[in-house]
């Protein structure tokens, strides 16, 4: 995904997004219910009610992208509307991008011992 780097600030707005809004929409969101200005270079993430479809709303400097994913199989997993709003790291954003459940990383059995 071609987007921000590794450093950036991500918030997810807990609960389901409307999936049907715009760029307007979406950054009205991220002013009014998560208390963030939209230009200030973070990313926001929207889950629709089905929770197969992920926006993500990003200022790049010049202009706002938005990025939109659709699961084939499966749901994003998503905190509940109760929380309000959640911080991310971007390699948690990574993972939400990919469909992997970063709240808890199945990183495999350690190595077998070798030699």
């Amino acid at each position: 995904m071609i987007g921000p780097g590794t450093g950036v600030r991500v918030y997810l707005a807990c609960g389901h997004t409307d999936m049907r809004k715009g760029i307007m929409g979406l950054s009205a969101i991220a002013q009014d219910v998560l208390r963030q200005r939209p230009s200030n270079g973070a990313v926001f993430a929207f889950r629709g009610r089905r929770g197969d479809r992920v926006k993500l709303l990003y200022w790049d400097g010049q202009g706002f992208c938005l990025y939109y994913k659709v699961l084939e199989k499966g749901r994003f997993p998503w905190p509940a509307a109760t929380d309000g709003s959640a911080r991310l790291t971007a390699a948690q954003l990574a993972m939400l991008w990919e469909g992997i459940d970063w709240r808890r990383p199945d990183w495999g059995a350690p190595p077998a011992r070798t030699g």
